[in-house]
């Protein structure tokens, strides 16, 4: 006899047949098409206007805000100069500090205001030049494009081509258009790498993170840092409060327009963003984020820019948002 052990006996195999489902992976009701809520949600809250009496109750709560805590620091620097007479007046030396840098943050932020009237005034200027065909008008405003960027490095070659060009062209809108190419060329395209790094960021944050109103948040941020960025390029220099204000001007156009929204066509103009925002819901929140982003990029040019877009072309929002997606959708093969 052989002392290998008996193999294992196996029991019978039961196969039992599941009740099938009525709902399939061929039945399943298609992913819900993406639509931006991050990005319209944001747009919308910046072009909201706030009535009279909503002004005038925040103006009133930041003031008394801003007395009480004046009043709170002043009386504990009294009280602490009665008891330490040396620790006192540190004190009131850094309530100086605080209230200085306050001055300057407010000087600083009214400064913007006026450097974005002047961009304002300018493209007005160059509007009303172009109507009228006068040679005198657009030469004024060729030599306040000279003063808006004169001490700018990298256009300090356009400087001197229009000093060069400009008593040559005798034509109005020629003149006006020499001095778009001149000065806005490299100035456009530093704005569109602006624009490009914004609906990545917009992008890249509504696909990976699942919080609701994370996305919202991050659109508001990387839009307003946007569009400051677009007016610093071309001589605005926005504070805090002119990004704000350029943003509701930029929102209330989008808006007025009907922009704010994204079809299908522009999303599958994206090399692969069709598919992918097909699979991933969430993907396709942020190609289309992106893709507004880049919208209100757009706008933001023709709201900062000092020329109107004439002798060079407005930007594609469609190539702006192909150049931003790339490394972050497969590309399309042919």
């Amino acid at each position: 006899m052989s002392d290998m052990p008996d193999p294992p006996r196996r029991g019978p195999v039961f196969i039992e047949d599941l009740p099938e489902h009525d709902v399939t992976p061929s039945t399943a009701p298609p992913v819900p098409d993406a639509s931006g809520v991050a990005m319209v949600r944001a747009t919308k809250v910046a072009a909201r206007r706030r009535s009279w009496f909503s002004r005038i109750f925040w103006a009133a709560l930041t003031s008394l805000v801003l007395i009480m805590i004046g009043d709170a620091a002043w009386s504990f620097a009294m009280d602490l100069i009665a008891r330490n007479v040396i620790l006192g007046r540190i004190v009131i030396g850094l309530i100086a500090v605080v209230a200085l840098g306050m001055v300057l943050a407010v000087a600083r932020e009214l400064i913007g205001l006026v450097r974005l009237g002047r961009v304002d005034a300018l493209r007005t200027q160059a509007e009303r030049a172009k109507l009228s065909a006068d040679r005198a008008e657009a030469l004024k405003v060729t030599a306040s494009l000279s003063s808006l960027y004169a001490g700018r490095a990298e256009l300090a070659q356009a400087q001197a081509n229009m000093k060069r060009g400009a008593e040559e062209v005798l034509d109005a809108d020629a003149l006006l258009s020499m001095a778009e190419r001149a000065y806005l060329t490299s100035l456009d395209a530093a704005a569109r790498v602006e624009i490009e790094v914004a609906a990545r960021t917009v992008a890249g944050v509504t696909a990976l993170l699942p919080l609701a109103l994370a996305d919202v948040a991050t659109a508001l941020t990387a839009n307003l840092r946007m569009i400051r960025r677009i007016a610093e390029i071309y001589g605005g220099r926005a504070g805090l409060l002119g990004s704000w204000r350029l943003f509701k001007t930029v929102a209330a156009h989008l808006i007025a327009t009907g922009a704010v929204a994204v079809g299908d066509d522009m999303i599958g103009a994206v090399a692969g963003g069709g598919l992918l925002s097909k699979l991933s819901r969430r993907f396709g929140e942020g190609v289309v984020n992106g893709a507004l982003t880049a919208r209100v990029g757009v706008a933001a040019m023709d709201v900062c820019r000092p020329l109107p877009f004439e002798a060079l072309r407005k930007p594609s929002v469609t190539n702006i948002l192909q150049r931003a997606m790339t490394g972050m959708i497969p590309s399309r093969k042919e």
